[in-house]
């Protein structure tokens, strides 16, 4: 609702938020005209409540950082206990998943593509070489060969 009324004040057409908000321009007429209306009533977001473990939530946050997202919720709730918290091990199971999922969120692997440039890379294999003969059968073998060659970039 509030992305169909965000899209209408960006463009100022039906037509065009609907378009913007994945759905029909008589819906986004609709929900205008009930703001207009002021039956709304000013598209709040809903408050959260407060929870028993919200006081001990930076202690969580602490024990995340310390064991690096290791830390059990199992082995977290027994440490709230000690500490004088009374809520049930579920609400401690959900805050220590809510907590490991921000803490993963801000060390995320970061893809960086690589990027060839002439003369700047050299590649490095090992091969088999060519088999040797000799009148012997026992001593025919392969020789062992590193390869080793420049990069270059081609521009087309």
């Amino acid at each position: 609702m509030s992305e169909i009324l965000d899209s209408f004040d960006l463009t100022g057409s039906l037509r065009a938020a609907g378009e913007l908000a994945g759905c029909s321009p008589n819906t986004v007429a609709a929900w205008v005209a009930k703001r207009d209306r002021g039956e709304l009533g000013g598209l709040v977001a809903p408050a959260r409540r407060g929870r028993m473990i919200d006081p001990f939530m930076g202690k969580i946050e602490e024990w995340v950082e310390q064991s690096k997202g290791k830390i059990r919720a199992d082995k977290a709730h027994e440490k709230l206990l000690v500490l004088g918290y009374g809520g049930s091990d579920r609400t401690t199971r959900r805050a220590v998943a809510e907590v490991k999922a921000s803490w993963r969120a801000g060390r995320l692997r970061v893809y960086r593509p690589w990027v060839v440039e002439p003369g700047m890379w050299t590649q490095w294999n090992w091969g088999q070489g060519p088999q040797l003969r000799c009148h012997l059968p026992a001593r025919q073998s392969r020789r062992v060969t590193n390869l080793g060659w420049r990069g270059v970039a081609i521009g087309w």
